[in-house]
């Protein structure tokens, strides 16, 4: 078994290159997937990845973080393969990831997304659910014409991952028509909506590479609590982060009154706050003209999650998760260099700002 990585150790992997090593071996294969789709869709999908502008220039946007395919061709690293064995596992991973924020973008109604206009808004709901479903289609399409039965594994993966991801996108919805949610339901929720697909990220790319199933099955575990990690950063910046560096409207969680982990654990909480909460959630969701609150309500809304003490436990909730993931590490028996970008991956996660 491999031992721990000490700080020292931590400290000497790139972040940033082994995450633009990710986007850069798995965007020509991306672009030459997307390519394949009929019209327009192959430019509204363009568009949604930030390739070209809204009147078809090339552009170079932001095309995310890239955490998924820096995940997907490390795991193939894990069996000794070439990085390389990873990237239709990547690609398939960011097909699925993309397909669901284009259908989640519309289901939700946001209008931004990566400091831009989303795809629904740009090119019309029609074509965001078109182009969301022609990507989870290329998804299986780019995995399964590899013809191996390593491929036939991943995408039986993949699937069940997708499965739990569109359950996830079902609860979370269903949540905002209630008025309390448990703190499990809410774990449950974000563990199918993020901690599934980060999961076949960070296991994908082994599979492919001819890994074991207890292999496989334990860099899920990682994949997985480190989702539910990432999620709990996000559900933070969804009410407190900064708009120009999360590329969405401030308090923009409330907006949409997601029971994300700060307000269902404030909720939870007890205490003067947690129930004068309770009483203006329960009665905002009683409201016709709910769009058209003041920034200072939604602020007086955030401030009673704080003082409930709901920002504070999905804080800690992010640094337990984390260590879960990294300690799912210590049953692989992989090269040390490889845990210690596992381990790097996992760090930048729990500290990003957007």
């Amino acid at each position: 078994m491999p031992p721990a990585p000490t700080a020292d150790r931590r400290t000497t992997v790139d972040v940033t290159a082994l995450l633009e090593r990710g986007r850069t071996l798995a965007t020509p294969v991306l672009r030459a997937a997307v390519d394949r789709l009929a019209p327009p869709m192959d430019t509204v999908a363009a568009y949604h990845f930030g390739w070209i502008d809204a009147h078809g220039r090339p552009a170079d946007g932001d095309g995310g973080k890239a955490v998924r395919p820096a995940l997907a061709v490390l795991s193939a690293e894990v069996t000794g393969a070439a990085p390389e064995v990873g990237v239709p596992g990547a690609v398939a991973v960011e097909l699925v990831h993309n397909f669901s924020l284009l259908h989640d973008d519309l289901m939700d109604g946001d209008e931004q997304r990566r400091h831009r206009d989303t795809v629904w808004k740009v090119h019309g709901p029609a074509q965001a659910i078109l182009v969301g479903d022609a990507l989870f289609a290329l998804a299986n399409e780019v995995l399964l014409e590899l013809g191996t039965v390593e491929a036939g594994r991943a995408t039986r993966r993949l699937t069940k991952a997708s499965r739990a991801l569109i359950d996830g996108q079902a609860q979370d919805i269903s949540y905002e028509h209630r008025d309390r949610v448990s703190v499990e339901e809410c774990l449950e929720m974000e563990g199918n909506k993020t901690g599934a697909l980060l999961a076949s990220a960070s296991s994908i790319g082994a599979v492919l590479g001819g890994a074991d199933e207890h292999t496989a099955d334990t860099l899920e575990k990682y994949g997985y609590h480190l989702g539910l990690a990432f999620q709990a950063v996000d559900d933070l910046l969804g009410i407190w982060g900064d708009p120009d560096a999360t590329g969405k409207q401030t308090w923009s969680d409330l907006r949409q009154r997601k029971k994300s982990l700060p307000v269902v654990a404030a909720l939870a909480a007890g205490g003067p706050a947690s129930e004068r909460l309770g009483e203006i959630l329960a009665a905002d969701a009683k409201t016709s003209d709910f769009a058209n609150f003041s920034e200072e309500e939604f602020a007086a809304r955030a401030a009673l999650i704080e003082e409930a003490g709901g920002r504070e436990w999905t804080a800690d909730e992010a640094r337990r998760q984390h260590t879960i993931a990294i300690e799912a590490l210590d049953t692989v028996d992989m090269p040390d260099r490889v845990r210690d970008m596992f381990v790097a991956l996992a760090d930048f996660v729990v500290v990003r700002k957007r």
